[in-house]
């Protein structure tokens, strides 16, 4: 029997969008809210900007819009009145993100970021450059990258109950983008959150230096010239346990599902938990691959994981 974790639900639950507002592109009164102070704006930036050097929400009213923000400073929550009711959606701020991130701290909370894309692939629903960063409930879809962070080794993200589909491409000059990409920080934690239909790249490639990454579904059924479903180049400790794996049959490179330490070392790697997790083949396909791909020669622990037949569990290269 194939085993359909209880965060699937959960995390299609987080994915549903309603049928939105005709795309607004002029201001809209009334859309955001500081709930702090009660003032309400019609361009997203306005109310940003209000915010200033100092903690507040932003309540974002049912819609879908093309309009962006670019955060400088502050800690500032960007909530959607209604979870899965607004989407923000082809519109770029500096060529990079429909937010862009740099103040102390952020939180988003039931988003849709959809058809993100500028000139050097590079365009996301949120591009990180510091700070910390919590995602709750949003749903980055057919776009060029879902999140894409810089480097903050004493940085923070964590990921919950999330969807990454129709991501990724390897189609510009600048290197591959991918559903997820977290640059050099501290810690990253992604819990019970969907990867699915890659257009590219990797699901998730991180840097981090210690990464959780538990009770998630990477789907690569319907995914398109992908690569690895995890992709930790730099080392990392941490775990990665209670995942589900399904790899698809159009690979640009199908000989791993996890890769550690591919590229520059910078973190240490001795420790890494790899257990409980349920990988296999999409039904019909029948190739050899590897589970976990090590390039650093570290000890890992590994347990409990269930593979399909033809996958090797563990290859150091």
């Amino acid at each position: 029997m194939t085993r359909t974790p209880s965060f699937a639900l959960h995390a299609l639950a987080a994915a549903v969008v309603l049928p939105a507002a005709v795309l607004v592109a002029q201001p809209v009164p009334g859309a955001f809210t500081v709930t702090e102070t009660g003032r309400s704006y019609g361009n997203l930036q306005d109310a940003v900007n209000d915010i200033g050097n100092t903690r507040a929400t932003i309540r974002i009213a049912p819609g879908t819009y093309r309009q962006c923000a670019v955060q400088e400073q502050g800690v500032i929550i960007y909530e959607a009145a209604e979870p899965g009711t607004v989407t923000f959606a082809g519109r770029a701020c500096e060529g990079k993100a429909a937010l862009v991130l740099r103040g102390t701290g952020a939180e988003v909370r039931g988003l849709t970021f959809s058809n993100i894309n500028v000139a050097d692939g590079n365009g996301a629903g949120i591009r990180l450059e510091a700070g910390a960063l919590n995602v709750a409930h949003a749903r980055f879809q057919n776009s060029q990258q879902g999140i894409l962070t810089a480097d903050n080794p004493s940085g923070r993200i964590y990921i919950t109950r999330s969807t990454f589909t129709g991501l990724g491409t390897c189609e510009n000059d600048a290197g591959c983008a991918h559903s997820l990409y977290i640059g050099n920080y501290g810690s990253l934690t992604v819990r019970e959150s969907r990867f699915e239909r890659g257009t590219g790249g990797h699901y998730l490639k991180a840097r981090a230096s210690e990464v959780v990454i538990e009770g998630n579904s990477f789907d690569d059924a319907n995914g398109r010239t992908t690569n690895y479903m995890i992709d930790l180049p730099a080392g990392s400790i941490g775990r990665i346990a209670d995942n589900w794996f399904v790899q698809g049959r159009d690979k640009e490179n199908y000989s791993a599902f996890i890769a550690l330490g591919a590229e520059d070392l910078l973190h240490a790697s001795d420790g890494l938990e790899v257990v409980g997790n349920e990988a296999r083949f999409v039904p019909g396909l029948s190739r050899k691959s590897v589970f976990f791909a090590d390039w650093t020669g570290s000890r890992i622990v590994m347990q409990g994981n269930t593979l399909a037949a033809g996958l090797k569990p563990y290859e150091q290269r």
